[in-house]
């Protein structure tokens, strides 16, 4: 069994055993033409993890905080904000809610599908995005062993300097 063979068994564990301490069914996984319908949508590839994990463990509903997004809601996020305001960088795809606008984002360009930040609420834009793990992969060990920044058990807020670090933009 590979790395991501054995990562993916791991999160759908996690997720499933989430499910039933909140006594919540996790939705169904996707189809291959569904990831490929959000794929013509969006205009670039899901990295094959965020693709595995749609398809192999669930439409969301597991994972940090409240949970990666459902695909749908993550493509349409995406086409919204790329048509709003702010300057959303094209291939930076929203994968979960981390409440008052903050998200966590995958840079589907990159070779790891290095996960982002974005926090507006600073009101600058080129302040409202940081690097929260170099990949997708490591993001997810993360929050499997409570080590990440928003894992209360973690103590990490309270014991090590959470300077982000900028993401140029």
């Amino acid at each position: 069994m590979n790395e991501t063979e054995q990562l993916l068994e791991q999160v759908a564990a996690r997720a499933c055993q989430s499910a039933h301490g909140h006594g919540k069914p996790l939705p169904a996984p996707l189809g291959a033409r569904q990831i490929t319908r959000a794929e013509a949508v969006i205009g670039f590839p899901l990295p094959p993890l965020l693709a595995q994990l749609y398809t192999r463990v669930a439409d969301g509903g597991f994972g940090p905080e409240r949970g990666l997004l459902p695909l749908g809601r993550a493509t349409r996020d995406y086409t919204q904000r790329r048509a709003s305001g702010w300057r959303w960088p094209e291939g930076v795809l929203p994968i979960a809610d981390f409440g008052c606008s903050v998200y966590a984002c995958v840079d589907c360009r990159s070779e790891s599908a290095q996960v982002l930040l974005f926090d507006p609420n600073p009101g600058e834009p080129e302040l409202a995005w940081s690097i929260d793990s170099p990949s997708l992969a490591g993001w997810l060990h993360a929050w499997l062993d409570g080590t990440a920044w928003y894992c209360e058990e973690s103590g990490a807020g309270e014991d090590y300097d959470l300077e982000p670090v900028p993401w140029p933009v």
